[in-house]
């Protein structure tokens, strides 16, 4: 399914590389999502979700086009970032019914998780708990 990705011309540093800079993203959304929500109630759980996966979708092309300037030498310092992702890009990302790569579906993947990472309870200390 994913044999002519893009990802498959790295050599195996760079797909290490891409990995490791993929999951510190992922992890920062997923961080990012849970700090914007956990404390709200949970009908502006979801537009939170929807605000941050979005910037996420819209942003991030610039931290990865980053790391490939470090691997990939002679690309230039550039903005790669442009308008907003439209909202059937959106959808086409958590349906997985646009673009059949990896990396599509790994934003789709992390759109789901980051939609969990929103709904998740939000617990309060006890303050008796140690007596």
């Amino acid at each position: 399914m994913y044999d002519g990705d893009s990802f498959y011309t790295l050599s195996m540093m760079g797909r290490i590389g891409l990995v490791l800079v993929s999951l510190m993203f992922a992890a920062i959304a997923l961080g990012m999502t849970r700090l914007m929500t956990f404390t709200r109630p949970i009908y502006l759980r979801i537009p939170i979700w929807i605000v941050v996966f979005i910037t996420f979708v819209w942003a991030s092309p610039q931290g990865y086009y980053t790391y490939y300037r470090l691997i990939i030498d002679g690309l230039p310092a550039q903005s790669v970032i442009g308008p907003p992702p439209p909202p059937q890009e959106i959808m086409a990302l958590l349906t997985f019914s646009g673009k059949s790569n990896l990396s599509a579906h790994s934003i789709g993947i992390l759109g789901w998780l980051m939609l969990v990472v929103a709904l998740l309870p939000y617990r309060k200390k006890c303050r008796n708990a140690a007596d």
